[in-house]
């Protein structure tokens, strides 16, 4: 019986940029043959702040449970930047995971992020560096996007995506909206399909070991 990895694409977006890459790091999974669902976490600001700001309210992935995270082999963690660290909706969502920390619930499962950020260099790389933090201290196993991905090494043009995690760059640069690139994009399905991989070799290997 094969076996197909159970990957979660947790994500919050204010805007949509985080909400398209997590549809893409979805499908990688996918299409590396795991059973991927997507789903967000609750937003924090009151409903008529959130839309003078222009949020973007309407999301169709379901909001998830903090329990749920323990029924997943690996979960993939998406967060616009707030100052270099995760957005608070987010850290408030993993700040309520204590139960699963104190059970172990947690470990060994595998671990990864991916973000956005308004400019180039808005802390895109903070970001994702510091939410491994918190990934740590669950016991999870921290995986990035490798540079076997080549459009990290893109020079023509303005583009996201670090051995860290891939990332979008909101901003055009004159105040206006900036969807993912191909590129960004690409490089979210690579890292959701490479999570996917790692995932598969780990249960394959703990099987082996179990029939040993």
């Amino acid at each position: 019986m094969p076996i197909r990895p159970r990957v979660l694409v947790l994500y919050y977006s204010s805007y949509g940029h985080v909400e398209t890459l997590a549809q893409a790091v979805r499908d990688g999974a996918r299409e590396a043959g795991a059973q991927a669902d997507l789903k967000r976490v609750p937003e924090l600001v009151p409903p008529s702040v959130a839309e003078r700001a222009g949020y973007r309210l309407e999301q169709a992935a379901p909001v998830a449970r903090v329990e749920e995270l323990a029924d997943y082999d690996a979960i993939l963690f998406g967060t616009p930047t707030r100052f270099g660290t995760m957005a608070a909706q987010m850290k408030n969502f993993l700040d309520q995971a204590g139960g699963l920390w104190a059970r172990d619930a947690l470990v060994g499962k595998v671990g990864s992020v991916f973000t956005s950020t308004g400019s180039q260099h808005g802390g895109q790389e903070a970001t994702l560096l510091t939410t491994h933090v918190v990934l740590l201290h669950l016991g999870m196993l921290l995986v990035g996007l490798p540079y076997t991905f080549k459009g990290q090494n893109r020079m023509d043009e303005v583009t996201g995506g670090s051995p860290y995690g891939a990332s979008t760059i909101a901003d055009d640069g004159e105040g206006g909206n900036r969807l993912p690139s191909p590129n960004e994009l690409e490089g979210a399905r690579f890292q959701g399909a490479h999570v996917a991989r790692v995932t598969h070799d780990l249960l394959l290997g703990r099987l082996h070991r179990e029939a040993a």
